[in-house]
């Protein structure tokens, strides 16, 4: 109960933060939550899952980016395929990062509740992409978005220490995969 607490703590304080349009503050978000977790880790002498805290993180900003690119592609793309795919994204992405957020509220792990500055400024590219132009940019990025994210999942699954996260990673393994699968299929659909 204490750690479910902490959670809703830290969840507060970072969503509090993100109300405020600073700038700042969202390039700080990733940081932020990263320093959290180390400094709840050191107190717990659990350094060891540092990265397991690290990947829980970066998938978290991940997904974020990937439910609001697939919600702005709901309404920017003109392919039925793309539609399709966001659609697919922001569904999948959003059940993942529920079930990554609670996760983390078990672990006290803090999450970012907003974009850090890199990805903000990547949807903030796509946002003022015509419509003309936005199909063949957002199914490039998901190509090559979902090959990186394989790679850290699959790197989580096998050498995360925390059990719960190597599974969360080898559970998503599949569903990613299956993304970028569709991800090509939508591309190479595009370049007809």
């Amino acid at each position: 109960m204490k750690n479910i607490f902490n959670f809703l703590i830290a969840a507060f304080l970072i969503s509090a933060t993100a109300c405020n349009n600073n700038s700042a503050t969202s390039s700080n978000s990733t940081e932020a939550a990263v320093d959290s977790n180390k400094k709840e880790l050191e107190a717990k002498d659990s350094t060891q899952m540092e990265d397991d805290a690290k990947f829980a993180v970066t998938a978290a900003n991940g997904g974020l980016l990937e439910v609001q690119l697939g919600k702005l592609a709901k309404t920017k793309a003109t392919s039925p395929q793309v539609l399709e795919f966001a659609s697919m994204m922001v569904d999948d992405h959003s059940a993942a990062n529920k079930e990554l957020m609670d996760l983390a509220g078990k672990k006290v792990i803090t999450l970012p509740a907003i974009l850090d500055n890199k990805t903000q400024k990547e949807y903030n590219d796509f946002e003022k992409m015509g419509k003309k132009d936005f199909d063949k940019a957002y199914m490039d990025y998901m190509v090559k978005d979902h090959k990186e994210d394989i790679d850290e999942f699959k790197k989580e699954a096998e050498n995360g220490k925390d059990s719960e996260l190597k599974a969360f990673a080898n559970k998503t393994i599949p569903v990613l995969q299956h993304h970028l699968e569709m991800a090509e299929k939508a591309n190479s659909a595009l370049k007809k």
